[in-house]
């Protein structure tokens, strides 16, 4: 049987942005991650063998936020291919990335970039 494992709304610093000032003061950010995973075996015998590990993934996130981009895009799919290279029974997700106060000059809560397969 598939589950999601879901890490909802983590909060990171980081230094992603086209701009120059961007990358030099940069951040906050918000990680939202999906993934279809397998869990027969967590499910039967309540062992975190038999799944995703969301404090590792947690800390795939980080090492890639720590790693400045000049688009979100970019960083977004660096997040999807190291989920995929160390937990590669994935079978489809979603990853949400979102700067919270972008450099414009408007009051709004976001901007972000989605990619789901």
């Amino acid at each position: 049987m598939d589950g999601t494992i879901e890490i909802n709304g983590l909060r990171i610093f980081a230094r992603h942005g086209v701009m120059e000032q961007e990358r030099a003061v940069g951040n906050m950010f918000e990680v939202t991650v999906h993934l279809r995973y397998p869990m027969d075996a967590a499910l039967c015998h309540d062992s975190l063998d038999g799944t995703l590990n969301y404090a590792e993934g947690v800390a795939l996130i980080k090492e890639e936020m720590d790693k400045p981009s000049a688009l979100l895009e970019h960083v977004v799919y660096r997040i999807k291919k190291s989920f995929e290279t160390h937990y590669p029974l994935i079978k489809g997700g979603s990853i949400r990335l979102a700067k919270l106060t972008p450099p414009i000059s408007c009051e709004l809560d976001s901007v972000a970039v989605k990619i789901e397969w």
